[in-house]
């Protein structure tokens, strides 16, 4: 999500953006996993780098929210990863049985992931594969 706002041409911008225009990309999310992104994605160099506001961070994790697969965390695996707030990416993958976690962050994600049979994909691979 943050390299989503913080690249205007990125794989990453390319994929939110067919999420909520409805094209065939599915994100799943979770209500720690949303208030973890809000935090994250209004810290202060995060918003100078993307060029937006607070309130507009709001306005798109608002439409992430509409147009996402809402996933109950019915199990908790903590700690797995070595940032704990990771692990609320993990739990929400999981729970949701995605067929993917994207991210740049592979080297902490795919030790875990691999056990629960979820690939970890870098955002250009997740790109080539859904085009």
């Amino acid at each position: 999500m943050v390299a989503a706002i913080r690249s205007d041409t990125g794989a990453s911008r390319r994929l939110l953006l067919a999420a909520l225009e409805g094209r065939g990309v599915t994100l799943l999310v979770s209500v720690p996993l949303l208030i973890e992104y809000e935090a994250v994605m209004t810290r202060s160099q995060h918003l100078r780098a993307a060029r937006l506001s607070i309130s507009d961070v709001a306005a798109l994790l608002d439409g992430v929210a509409a147009v996402a697969e809402a996933v109950n965390l019915a199990f908790l695996w903590r700690p797995t990863l070595r940032d704990g707030d990771d692990d609320m990416v993990l739990e929400t993958a999981v729970n949701g049985r995605a067929e993917a976690i994207v991210t740049f962050n592979r080297r902490d994600f795919a030790p875990a992931a691999i056990q629960f049979g979820i690939p970890v994909l870098l955002p250009g691979e997740a790109v080539r594969i859904w085009e």
